[in-house]
């Protein structure tokens, strides 16, 4: 930038130039323009720093024109952009003039026009420049945001229109020789580095009764809440709250509500979102975001009214995950399931009167969202008595039953399918809430006719395009999944009113026929849904006859029938990752619920191979599976055709049972890192079952509630149940055997007595210190020598680096012969009865005699003293 001295000696040579073209005689000289030359010529000389220093002046004649003169010539120099270079300097002269408009309005013209001015494109001279002067510029575009506190609506606007600008950048209306215009996203990112953010979300208090300047600032505010750096900064400054609590501001353009709730929706994506929902989740912003919906529900509906709608009632969906939101408090939850059930159940609510919902894509969409905002609402347990008020159920059950014909719909079929999905899928997580309403509702008996028209032949075109939907084009698999579904969150509630009415309905029957029916008509290209089909049926049926010899008989040899089915799986398919894995788990928990303890199930099952079945599973070496199928293994063993089946099964290679369950245990022990040679023998003979777990982790404190370490231990690792199972087949005449076998059948053999030796071991030790006290309390010199190892432990245990000044209180009795800690228990010794009269003494009469101050007895009052006490009279 030209200084005075430049510009004199410029003016110097124009004129020297001049006098000698005059001249004929002269040779006329054609200077060389350089890119500096052509680029002066088009920013004006203009010497910033005096333009700063006589804004700084104060109290001379004339000023304020001059000031205002010079800086017009400043915005006039700078219309093509605005040096990098010069910015700090631009910047500090809008601040200066930005200053002067409180006693001098004529000023907000000046700082107006210098706004305008950063509009235009950030021009470097050298590639550098965007880093060298990056500081400078992240500094003069926050103050962009500090200028929103001057009262003029023009200024403010203008500061606004500027920001939106950076968004929308154009290139120079010039070319400048030796300049090139900064990266597009240059002012963008120096607006996060300046934290622009903050002070715009602060100007919004400024702005309570401006309704045209507080759009504008909404409008840069949902331009910066598209960076994540912003809408961090703007999570910070209480943004969220801030403007939700506006939502209801006078607004007829519209304006305020769709780019508040755009700014609110960038928030909940871009930042922390638990913070958000925390600010939005008070009395405040709920009540305003009830009103907004409320209002839009009733009197929404044009497309834009209704898509506003379906996004306002999102955000209060988040916001209800908090369990913290007054969402009942504010009234919010009762009015939201009644727009979730007016439709099905009929209702006198003077909000809903009249109101219907069309087949529109955005009502189709909103009743899906009432649907999902019931599921969270659910979670809140004080929620339960308004489900019951609303009559939830019932609305839901509307959808679960099969399609009319020649029924007036107000859906589409298609719309219909996935509402009838979804409103099933909602009965998962509501019915198990509200059993009483579940149950007057006839709910058991409406699914199982669900499913007896699933698992029918009727011509069912279902269009599957939901995510409910999933596997479920051209079936009915959908359906069946999640109406199985709401059945096993039922069963698994453990309500013998609800059970038993699922039993006196023919629900083992019933499962058993689906069961039968799906693996009759196998299905590769839904393999996944099927799958999981199966795995609820078997989870259903061991829901059901847990613990009911009367159920396990129901479920018979047809139920034993489809468990071998799927035990038969081939096991390479258990890495296939479509469920197999789970129909297993599925299985095996029925062969514990549905056929053990069942005499005639569990013949059967030995009959069909069963055992060899599971041992086939055992030998697949999957730890996943193994702890059960031996559980269920030491339980088929109380059966005494069990032990026969065992010692015939075959494996690969002839591997016998007992050799399986041996190799079992070595690789369990060498899990847990017991210590063994090489041939398997114990090595720590005092710890032959101490596990690494244990040494490493010594004693941990539990509470009560907790299991120990040694019962988890038993509950957990297998070795405790491989055990149990040999132990049932005698440990004798087990074929198949090697060498290293039998000296780990010896340590198998003898894990009882290993298990024992620990409590012996703590025997002795209460026995060892029953002795040394005897030895203490009956010969003196034992005495003192305790006596003296214990003052010694005492000392040994003391801080000996006491700090200056510290009073020293000792805590030793002297002369007690005593080496036992106290207990719990203290004797005190009573108030003498001389003090306190007898045990029916008056208390004023004790009190007379000894005033006492300090604890419950402070009357001290000066009484007539009297002769005899006097007797109290009971009131």
């Amino acid at each position: 930038m030209w200084t005075e001295e430049a510009a004199a000696t410029a003016e110097a040579r124009e004129s020297g130039i001049r006098n000698k073209s005059s001249s004929s005689s002269q040779i006329p000289v054609v200077g060389v323009v350089t890119e500096d030359n052509e680029a002066q010529g088009v920013f004006k000389p203009m010497d910033l720093n005096r333009v700063i220093k006589l804004l700084e002046e104060t109290d001379k004649d004339g000023l304020e024109e001059k000031q205002l003169k010079f800086v017009k010539k400043l915005v006039q120099c700078f219309q093509n952009g605005l040096p990098l270079r010069d910015l700090a300097q631009i910047f500090k002269i809008l601040n200066l003039c930005a200053g002067k408009i409180k006693k001098q309005p004529r000023f907000v013209e000046s700082a107006y026009d210098i706004i305008k001015l950063c509009s235009l494109p950030f021009l470097k001279k050298k590639v550098s420049d965007e880093i060298t002067y990056a500081e400078d510029t992240a500094n003069s575009i926050a103050l962009l945001g500090d200028l929103m506190k001057i009262p003029s609506s023009e200024l403010r606007i203008q500061i606004c229109k500027c920001i939106v600008d950076f968004y929308h950048a154009e290139p120079p209306k010039k070319h400048i020789p030796g300049y090139q215009q900064a990266s597009s996203s240059y002012k963008i990112q120096m607006a996060e580095v300046g934290g622009l953010a903050k002070t715009m979300v602060q100007s919004i208090t400024l702005l309570e009764h401006q309704l045209v300047e507080k759009l504008w600032v909404l409008k840069v505010l949902q331009h910066l809440s598209t960076s994540e750096v912003n809408c961090t900064i703007m999570m910070k400054a209480q943004a969220a709250s801030g403007i939700c609590t506006h939502l209801n501001d006078p607004d007829p353009s519209g304006q305020l509500l769709f780019r508040s709730s755009e700014i609110l929706w960038n928030l909940l994506e871009k930042s922390s979102k638990e913070e958000v929902i925390q600010q939005l989740s008070n009395l405040e912003c709920l009540l305003a975001l009830k009103e907004v919906f409320t209002n839009l529900f009733m009197r929404g509906f044009s497309h834009y009214d209704r898509q506003l709608r379906n996004d306002i009632l999102v955000i209060t969906t988040i916001i209800a995950q908090n369990p913290e939101a007054p969402m009942i408090e504010c009234g919010f939850t009762k009015d939201l399931i009644l727009f979730a059930t007016f439709n099905e159940v009929k209702s006198q609510n003077l909000l809903v009167k009249g109101l219907k919902l069309s087949n529109s894509y955005e009502d189709f969409e909103l009743k899906k969202l009432l649907f999902n905002v019931i599921v969270i609402l659910c979670k809140d347990l004080p929620t339960v008595q308004l489900l019951i008020d609303g009559k939830v159920i019932l609305a839901l059950f509307t959808y679960v039953k099969k399609p009319e014909k020649q029924k007036i719909m107000d859906w589409s079929a298609a719309q219909h399918e996935e509402l009838q999905l979804h409103a099933i899928a909602t009965l998962s997580s509501v019915a198990p809430l509200l059993i009483e309403e579940y149950m007057s509702c006839q709910g058991n008996a409406r699914v199982l006719a669900f499913l007896e028209w699933c698992e029918s032949e009727d011509p069912f075109f279902s269009h599957g395009n939901s995510f409910h939907g999933t596997g479920g084009r051209g079936n009915k698999f959908a359906q069946m999944r999640y109406s199985l579904r709401l059945l096993r969150a039922m069963v698994y509630l453990e309500d013998e009113t609800v059970n038993t009415d699922l039993c006196e309905k023919g629900t083992i029957q019933q499962m058993i026929g689906i069961f039968k029916n799906i693996i009759s008509k196998p299905n590769e290209k839904e393999e996944a849904i099927v799958l999981e089909i199966q795995s609820d049926i078997l989870l259903i049926l061991s829901g059901l006859c847990e613990n009911h010899i009367q159920r396990k008989e129901i479920f018979g040899t047809e139920g034993v029938d489809i468990v071998l089915h799927v035990m038969k799986t081939d096991p390479r398919k258990l890495q296939s990752g479509l469920g197999y894995n789970l129909l297993l788990f599925s299985t095996l928990d029925s062969i514990w619920c549905c056929i053990l303890g069942c005499y005639p199930s569990e013949d059967y099952f030995l009959e069909k191979e069963g055992i060899f079945l599971l041992l086939d599973v055992l030998a697949l070496n999957q730890k996943k599976f193994c702890n059960l199928i031996l559980g269920i293994m030491v339980e088929f063993c109380d059966n005494p055709k069990t032990a026969a089946h065992v010692n015939a099964w075959q494996g690969k290679k002839d591997q016998t049972a007992a050799s399986l369950l041996i190799k079992l245990w070595r690789k369990e022990e060498k899990e847990l890192g017991v210590k063994r040679d090489k041939n398997g023998k114990i090595i720590d003979t005092k710890k032959p079952l101490f596990t690494s777990f244990q040494e490493e982790h010594k004693i941990i404190p539990l509470p009560a509630n907790c299991p120990s370490i040694a019962v988890m231990d038993v509950s957990e690792n297998i070795r405790a149940k491989i055990y149990a199972i040999l132990g049932k087949l005698d440990f004798e005449n087990l074929p198949g055997l090697s060498a290293e076998d039998f000296v780990t059948l010896c340590i198998i053999h003898r894990y009882l007595d290993f298990k024992i030796q620990a409590t012996h071991k703590q025997r002795e030790l209460a026995n060892k210190s029953w002795e040394n006290f005897l030895a203490r309390t009956s010969n003196a010199k034992t005495l003192k020598k305790a006596k003296r190892l214990q003052e010694k432990a005492i000392e040994a245990s003391r801080y000996h680096k006491r700090p200056q000044n510290a009073v020293f209180h000792g805590t030793d009795i002297k002369g007690l012969n005593t080496t036992v800690p106290s207990g719990g228990v203290v004797t005190v010794e009573s108030t003498p009865a001389r003090l306190v009269g007898g045990p029916l003494a008056d208390t004023d009469i004790a009190l007379k005699k000894l005033p006492i101050r300090g604890g419950a007895l402070q009357r001290v009052k000066a009484v007539e003293i009297v002769d005899a006490p006097k007797k109290s009279i009971p009131t």
